[in-house]
Parts: C-alpha cells; structure tokens; sequence
C-alpha cells in the first residue's frame, strides 16, 4: 500500500485547485453539501479501484450526491449500536441528575464510563469497517453491497493492516483538514475537500490489498 500516495496525488493533476475549490463551496451547502462531497470522495475510490491513471474527479453535483447518499444510509445503519450505547448514557444521566444519593451518583458515573468506553472501542471499530463498507456500496453501486457484513469484514479481515493504515490515515486526513480553520476560515474550502480525496484515494488502495489486485 502506497500510504504517501493518497496525501501527494492530488497535486499532481494541474487542476487540482479548481476540482478541490468547487467541493470547499457545495461543503457550505448543509447536510447535503457534505453527503454529495463524500459521493465526490468516493468517486476518487472508484478511480483507484479502476486504475485510473488520473483519479481525481471533477465535481458532478447529481452524480456525487446519488454516490453520496447511498455511502450515508449505510453510515447510518453502521452506526446503529453508537445510538444503542448512547441512549444508556442520557437515561443515566438523566437519573444521576434527579438522586439525591452520592452512593447511586458514583454508580451511575461508573455505568455511564463503562457505555462510553464501549462507544469509544466501536468508534474505533467503525473506523477499519467502514472504508472497506463505503467502497462495496461504490464499486457495486448498491447499498445492500455496503451492508453486506460478512463481506465487509472479510475485505478487513484480508487485509487488516492496510485498513489500519486507513484509520491512521483519516486522523491524519483530518488535522489537515481542520488547519484551514486555525490558519484561515477561508482555507478550509480547499483543506477540507483535499481531507476527502485522501480519504477516498486510501480507502480504493486498502480495497485492491484486499481484493489482491495490484494498486498503482
């Protein structure tokens, strides 16, 4: 897997400013401007997969938000059991805030750590699964393909270290991301879009490991 890829092959298209700026803008587009720049990210991986020689894309409003709102039905459904560990967090909260007995408080805090850290545990889960969920629902086009488990974990569990590699990856995708806010509110246009054509160009290498094709 060719890590340093996914942060360099961005400006090796001569009109990587112009095919990142125009994602930045539909990002500021609520909920639908991100779902389709994930759609446009994913798009990058469906390049990658196919051995484009070029994959970054150009911006297609329509097609990227189709794309896109398949990838987020699936992210929902994965995202499932955060909600389930979640909803024991409030209701404890909830009884913690109305008892008067410093015995039941402690309790409740231990509970609501314990729920947390399971939450945090699966977070980290979803972090390897999902790539590999995403791009089933790109390269089958269908979003029963993304909820395909088994097939999903098998993809990670083939080529677990490259999807380790994803996960570190995306913190990585994602500092880079937030710098445009620190240094700029303006710069986050190009630093955010070019924080989802990482991510995408990662998960389509992190595919052919699995798939055992030769990425380029």
């Amino acid at each position: 897997m060719k890590f340093g890829d996914a942060f360099t092959y961005v400006f090796q298209d001569p009109d990587w400013f112009k095919k990142l700026i125009i994602p930045g803008l539909v990002m500021l587009i609520p909920i639908i401007g991100q779902i389709a720049v994930l759609g446009w990210s994913l798009q990058v991986t469906l390049n990658v997969t196919r051995n484009a020689s070029n994959p970054l894309p150009e911006f297609d409003f329509g097609r990227d938000l189709g794309r896109g709102f398949k990838a987020f039905v699936v992210s929902l459904v994965y995202g499932i059991p955060i909600f389930v560990l979640y909803l024991p967090i409030i209701i404890l909260s909830a009884v913690a805030a109305n008892s008067g007995d410093d015995t039941m408080v402690m309790l409740i805090g231990i509970g609501s750590a314990c729920f947390g850290l399971l939450m945090l545990l699966y977070s980290i889960v979803l972090g390897v699964l999902l790539p590999a969920a995403y791009t089933r629902t790109v390269v089958e086009d269908s979003i029963g393909a993304g909820l395909a488990f088994g097939e999903v974990f098998g993809l990670v569990r083939k080529a677990l270290v490259p999807y380790l590699l994803v996960l570190v990856g995306t913190f990585a995708a994602s500092f880079i991301g937030s710098l445009g806010s620190i240094a700029c509110a303006v710069g986050v246009l190009v630093t955010m879009p070019y924080a989802f054509a990482i991510m995408g160009h990662l998960y389509g290498q992190a595919y052919m490991e699995a798939k055992e094709l030769r990425t380029y």
